[in-house]
């Protein structure tokens, strides 16, 4: 797991410009560092943050559900949540088929 966590965390820091984790990597730590950006781009960059959760593949209803069911103070945090669960989902993913 801690492989994935640090391909996961490669990939975000490209998108997202991500500072360095320097907590011990889990996913939680990765969400934790992913929230404060993706409410800056919340507020800012709404369209580019919309490309990058298409590029991920979160999935239109999923992202739909956080924004509209969301806790208005919990929107980032959800989004974050379900941005890194997509792409360690994706990194396994290729790891089964690529064996």
């Amino acid at each position: 797991m801690t492989e994935i966590l640090h391909q996961t965390a490669i990939f975000l820091k490209e998108d997202f410009s991500l500072p360095e984790v320097k907590e011990a990597l889990t996913e939680e730590n990765l969400v934790h560092a992913l929230t404060p950006v993706i409410s800056r781009m919340l507020d800012r960059e709404f369209e580019r943050l919309l490309n990058i959760c298409y590029r991920i593949d979160l999935g239109e209803s999923k992202l739909k559900k956080i924004l509209h069911e969301s806790d208005p103070e919990h929107i980032a945090a959800d989004l974050a949540r379900a941005l890194v669960k997509r792409q360690i989902q994706k990194i396994e993913i290729r790891q089964k088929y690529s064996q």
